[in-house]
């Protein structure tokens, strides 16, 4: 029987302001990405996240980001790799210290929004993700666009890496996600993107924007837990998934 993690970005409320459907989410879910302070979450959230993902036997995983709350790090900025280094470091530490606090262990890092999108391509940016995530820990598992070059550096690093895919997201036609301020980057029927996930979890293709096929390779499948139809997605994939004989579980398992 094949297997697919079904991962979800989580703790992306701060303060008074609350966003994204955690708690009915985590039910549907393996893997959660936490927001690490600089695009969303701060510390409370940070500590309500990792006992949610404890008390729903999800694996927790470091979602480090731009410093850019207002734009919800979804905006690209000029960082050197030195800085990708050291934000990378600064804000999986954040999070190591409440799961270790909870008597918990991290399974892996996902990088946030731009800082994801900019390593997919840039080889300096991915090179220094890996480097901050192996120091931290070797064991950790690095997720990043599956075929990217941050996938790459972390295997060129000695990491476990996991290729991601993205549920409610469009592709370009050289694997790249098609940017949130294009036309149709985003699905918004549950249907469709539960389509779009059996295709490439079975048979690790998808189609793009330029209608023609990319080659995918599958560990972890992204829903993005901020999204208005996000526990409909989540609730329609995992029963696909699971009507297909794939099983959904976590990846450190």
């Amino acid at each position: 029987m094949s297997t697919i993690d079904l991962n979800c970005d989580m703790g992306e409320s701060f303060g008074a302001y609350q966003l994204g459907h955690d708690e009915s989410l985590m039910k549907h879910i393996t893997s959660a990405n936490i927001a690490c302070g600089y695009h969303a979450g701060d510390p409370a959230v940070i500590r309500r996240t990792v006992r949610l993902c404890l008390d729903n036997g999800v694996a927790i995983g470091a979602h480090p980001g731009l410093p850019d709350m207002a734009g919800f790090g979804r905006r690209a900025m000029h960082i050197t790799a030195e800085e990708a280094y050291e934000i990378t470091v600064y804000q999986i530490g954040a999070l190591w210290g409440f799961v270790r606090a909870e008597g918990a262990v991290l399974q892996h890092v996902k990088p946030h929004g731009a800082l994801y999108n900019m390593a997919s391509v840039d080889t300096s940016l991915s090179d220094a993700i890996a480097e901050a995530v192996y120091r931290i820990d070797p064991e950790l598992i690095l997720f990043g666009l599956a075929g990217s070059e941050l996938v790459k550096a972390g295997s060129r690093k000695g990491l476990r890496v996991a290729g991601e895919v993205f549920a409610d997201r469009t592709y370009r036609a050289d694997g790249t996600l098609t940017p949130r301020t294009e036309a149709n980057a985003l699905l918004h029927d549950a249907d469709t993107a539960a389509n779009q996930v059996i295709g490439m979890v079975k048979e690790g293709m998808n189609s793009n924007q330029q209608d023609s096929r990319i080659h995918l390779k599958a560990d972890t499948v992204c829903i993005h837990g901020d999204g208005p139809h996000a526990l409909q997605f989540a609730v329609k994939i995992r029963a696909r998934l699971e009507q297909a004989s794939i099983a959904v579980r976590a990846l450190r398992t």
